[in-house]
């Protein structure tokens, strides 16, 4: 009996310990939410998204950066319909990283993102990245096999909580697509260079999905972007290795956007109709951009659609300062293999 008590006492002691670290979480969060009294908001259009990317810091880390948390609490006044992130929500891609040490970062981002957005209702799609999941293979062997089953663990425990309207789910979370509104998005999994074959025949065969065709736009979602856009990942392995011939096939099937990250860049572009979204790194290693002398940004961003007639509206904001990004601030242009990746507005 007496053993009996302790363990009741030792138990409900742990729980308040838990339930006051929550609870200071979401306190904390409140008063980030004051960070920024005037912030500049666009107009609210039919459709807002909010897109976050590279958010991790250093291999192995439990900790965010000051400005991830800021986000967060910031979200929920931006109403988004959806939030997106563009992969990289943890810091692996390490060898040495144990089983418990992937499982406490995972822990760590539940607490700082997938929770708080949870709490507030905000769908939320994502890519996997190289340090969360990454699928590169080596020798027809997955190189970080324990990091992608995490991954997958991870994401398969929650993905009825995430608020995704899903159209194909069988290889959730690594490729798959879903509607929000009247937009079908698809997410491929660009956590390497190398596009297998098998996927490409999935995303050929869901871009001709019912959905995908009735939808007013189709958004493309991946880590790696098509060519390279900052200085330091321009080099092969980067970048997707068939660049030109995946440009090709999303033009063909009238996809309107495809978002990345990767490059800790923020680039809103275009070839020809094509739109290529490049989100900048929320997290640490913010990078600098091809053509541009500015100093480089941690940046979030939203998205906002006018359906009828479709038009689409970038607001990007430095997430040291608050401030927005003009697009002036930016180059009209970046050389690609298929000629240059123009500014959006221009």
């Amino acid at each position: 009996m007496k053993r009996r008590f302790w363990w009741l006492l030792t138990f409900g002691f742990i729980c308040a310990i838990g339930f006051s670290a929550i609870a200071s979480r979401y306190l904390a969060g409140s008063e980030l939410a004051e960070i920024a009294p005037g912030l500049e908001l666009p107009p609210r259009k039919d459709f807002r998204i909010v897109v976050i990317s590279d958010l991790n810091s250093q291999y192995g880390s439990t900790e965010y950066e000051p400005e991830v948390d800021e986000a967060i609490a910031l979200i929920p006044q931006w109403q988004p319909d959806l939030v997106l992130g563009g992969g990289d929500a943890i810091a692996g891609q390490k060898a040495t990283l144990t089983k418990p040490e992937i499982e406490a970062m995972w822990a760590a981002f539940d607490l700082h993102v997938a929770a708080p957005l949870m709490k507030e209702k905000i769908p939320f799609g994502f890519t996997i990245g190289n340090h969360d999941g990454s699928g590169a293979v080596k020798n027809g062997t997955l190189v970080f096999p324990q990091e992608r089953e995490l991954a997958r663990t991870y994401w398969q425990q929650r993905q009825d909580r995430l608020g995704l309207n899903f159209i194909a789910r069988a290889n959730f979370p690594f490729y798959y697509s879903f509607q929000q509104g009247e937009l079908f998005f698809l997410v491929w999994d660009a956590s390497t260079h190398i596009i297998s074959p098998q996927q490409l025949a999935w995303v050929k065969q869901a871009l001709n999905s019912p959905a995908a065709r009735e939808a007013t736009a189709k958004i493309v979602i991946g880590h790696l972007p098509l060519y390279p856009v900052a200085e330091a990942k321009n080099k092969p392995g980067e970048y997707l290795a068939d660049g030109s011939q995946l440009r090709s096939l999303l033009a063909k099937e009238q996809v309107l956007m495809y978002v990345s990250g990767h490059h800790h860049v923020y680039y809103p572009g275009k070839i020809e109709n094509l739109k290529l979204f490049h989100a900048g790194a929320l997290g640490q290693g913010a990078r600098q951009l091809i053509n541009s002398n500015a100093p480089p940004r941690q940046t979030v961003s939203i998205i906002d659609f006018e359906l009828a007639p479709l038009q689409v509206a970038y607001t990007t904001y430095d997430a040291a300062t608050w401030n927005t990004i003009a697009s002036e601030q930016l180059p009209a242009a970046i050389p690609s293999a298929d000629g240059d990746i123009l500014r959006d507005d221009l």
